[in-house]
């Protein structure tokens, strides 16, 4: 593996966050949040927002390169177009193809506290199972198109997704101190490994994301480079140890100036819970510049962008603040992280 240049990289397939299609100046020029990781022919898909499937083939690729798909958090805006990949995705699939892994986290085993701001405690949906993992909400998912799936295997004699694609959670190791409450982020979580093959290592950490909880940051080593991708976090220690030293690392970025804009004046207390929400749970442009200097870096780039409609030039200006390479991707930008590669253009 040494001797070959697998040349891995990153293809940001969609960059924008957010549970919603974004309107106004700018609207539909960035896809919902998922990030293909690429070592040789082989894809490891990072959450999958809306238009995931769309975006892999632009890319070039199809499910049949998939090899794993990791999902960061179970916000909708980073799974809204899991159930579309796995069920278009498997009539590319060839006969044979080992089970595509979809690995994420598990049932959070308790709500979380009502806002400060509710007059009165809201009544959560589907009581009888209000906080499912990544194997529960997929095998709802494939239940909630029998028909469909039913037709097609009886019928036309089309496979089955649950050939072809196995659901399992992430288990947090014991003895961490993880609760999904009371310490959803531990304060000196060591890194986990949570996959392996012969291409890459992936390892995991909880980050900051109230409240949703387990939240992941992945990292992915290769031979020849690393690359890590913090999902939705605001300032974590967890993230700087996990990233120490990575070769490149897509942080998200909201534009707090947006909030304030959308939100400061409207008065409701949704609006202000949904600036607390905001506030408490994601990280400005400077934050991640910092972040990625903390842990030495050698590329920062910005996605998962807030709004997803911010022009370009307001992530732009931050550049000067970063003191190695700092990039806000487009839709289907290629990012390398190979060090041979860089070795090799710096030899010129």
């Amino acid at each position: 593996m040494a001797s070959t240049n697998l040349n891995p990289r990153v293809v940001t397939l969609g960059t924008a966050g957010g549970p919603r299609w974004w309107t106004g100046d700018n609207a539909g020029k960035r896809a919902g949040i998922s990030t293909a990781v690429v070592v040789g022919d082989s894809v490891y898909l990072v959450d999958a927002g809306t238009g995931v499937g769309n975006q892999l083939m632009k890319a070039g690729f199809t499910p049949a390169n998939l090899r794993g798909i990791f999902l960061t958090h179970l916000h909708s805006d980073h799974t809204i177009d899991l159930a579309s990949l796995a069920i278009f995705g498997m009539f590319t699939l060839p006969a044979g193809k080992a089970p595509i892994s979809i690995i994420g986290p598990g049932d959070r085993g308790a709500l979380p506290p009502a806002s400060p701001r509710a007059v009165a405690a809201p009544q959560p949906l589907y009581p009888q199972n209000p906080t499912p993992g990544t194997a529960s909400m997929f095998e709802h998912l494939m239940q909630a198109y029998a028909t469909d799936l039913n037709d097609r295997v009886i019928d036309a004699l089309r496979p089955s997704p649950l050939d072809h694609f196995a659901a399992s959670d992430i288990q947090i190791p014991a003895g961490t101190g993880y609760h999904s409450n009371e310490n959803p982020t531990p304060q000196g979580f060591a890194p986990f490994e949570i996959y392996r093959d012969e291409l890459v290592t992936v390892t995991a950490t909880l980050v900051k994301h109230p409240p949703i909880a387990p939240a992941f940051a992945f990292r992915f080593d290769t031979a020849q480079g690393s690359v890590t991708i913090s999902g939705d976090t605001a300032p974590c220690q967890n993230l700087i140890a996990l990233a120490k030293g990575t070769d490149l690392l897509l942080h998200e970025a909201i534009d707090f100036d947006w909030v304030q804009r959308a939100y400061g004046s409207v008065g409701t207390v949704e609006a202000q819970a949904s600036m607390d929400h905001h506030r408490a749970s994601h990280t400005s442009p400077e934050q991640a510049i910092e972040i990625a200097h903390q842990a030495g870096a050698r590329t920062l780039a910005l996605h998962h962008l807030v709004p997803g409609t911010t022009p370009l030039s307001v992530w732009e200006a931050h550049a000067g603040k970063f003191s190695g390479q700092y990039l806000v991707p487009n839709d289907l930008d290629t990012i390398s992280f190979s060090r041979v590669n860089s070795e090799m253009a710096a030899a010129r």
